[in-house]
């Protein structure tokens, strides 16, 4: 009796996972997002190296459309990464309630050195990205850089997807590829940016800025002048019909009556009540935006100062 003999395959040593068919192939950031990763940038500690945050998003297969974004803390030392959890847990949390049908699709980091021989994607990033794959639904993240060096006169922005690198079955780290990326804007946003760039291009902005601001108070005070004077000449009118010094005019009297029921009938007492009640929401809107700033300001000088603790 012959057996028949078994062979057994050994497991590569290095192994390169197949990537997955529901990959992110094309991302879409929006331009409120890259503001919002420049601004974070920009208020960084000077001893910290760069900055991280969470991508929020919609995924439809294998295009991301990234729009909105918010900052999360960290602490890089060494190969040794700490990330504020709970933060990114609360901020998730908080941004889900306006925005409920936003989900993770990745995160975003700046450039880690201000050398321009450095690559875009640091060492650490592999530990990062590890975490944001449990927090994407799919566990497949996508990883902005924004270059921040200020090498040339634009800002690149790269987009990355990840393949996991693996020894004979244990992870060992992420292999990085570029990925096609777009730059949209939507119509509010396209406004604030054309009057940004407007401002931008003159070395006087802010003194135009503070013209046009006292220009328009004069406008609004003329026009307020101008319908002041025609309240008086319909008064005028309407008295001299009625003690029969001027014959009627039914076209006039229409058009009056038009103008006049356009006009909410609000009581006095009851308008100055509304008005007062709105500028309250908006000092109280305010001000919690100002103890926002102040609070992640305090958040991160505490985190390049103590660390953070998962």
């Amino acid at each position: 009796m012959v057996s028949k003999s078994t062979t057994s395959t050994s497991s590569p040593a290095l192994l390169l996972d197949k990537e997955q068919q529901d990959a992110p192939t094309s991302v879409t950031v929006h331009s409120l997002v890259l503001l919002s990763v420049l601004d974070h940038h920009t208020r960084r500690q000077e001893a910290d190296g760069r900055v991280i945050g969470t991508l929020l998003g919609r995924r439809d297969g294998t295009k991301v459309e990234v729009t909105n974004c918010f900052a999360v803390p960290h602490a890089e030392r060494g190969d040794e990464v700490a990330i504020g959890k709970d933060f990114n847990k609360q901020m998730l949390a908080l941004h889900l309630k306006s925005n409920p049908k936003e989900v993770v699709v990745g995160w975003y980091a700046s450039t880690p050195s201000a050398l321009p021989d450095m690559p875009l994607v640091a060492d650490t990033s592999s530990l990062i990205h590890d975490f944001y794959s449990t927090e994407t639904e799919d566990g497949d993240p996508v990883h902005l850089v924004v270059d921040t060096r200020l090498a040339t006169d634009s800002i690149p922005i790269v987009a990355y997807s990840s393949t996991p690198v693996s020894i004979q079955n244990e992870p060992l780290a992420n292999l990085f590829h570029e990925i096609p990326l777009e730059l949209t804007f939507a119509e509010a946003e396209s406004i604030c940016l054309r009057a940004m760039q407007k401002a931008s291009e003159s070395p006087t902005s802010k003194s135009i800025s503070e013209t046009e601001q006292q220009d328009k108070a004069s406008l609004l005070q003329v026009s307020m002048t101008q319908l002041h004077e025609l309240l008086d000449s319909v008064l005028t009118y309407v008295n001299d019909v009625v003690d029969g010094k001027v014959p009627p005019d039914p076209v006039m009297g229409r058009k009056i009556t038009d103008a006049l029921a356009s006009v909410p009938r609000i009581r006095p007492e009851v308008f100055e009540t509304l008005f007062h009640d709105k500028l309250q929401d908006l000092l109280m809107v305010t001000y919690l935006s100002n103890i926002t700033k102040t609070q992640l300001m305090v958040a991160e000088k505490l985190t390049a100062t103590l660390g953070i603790k998962d």
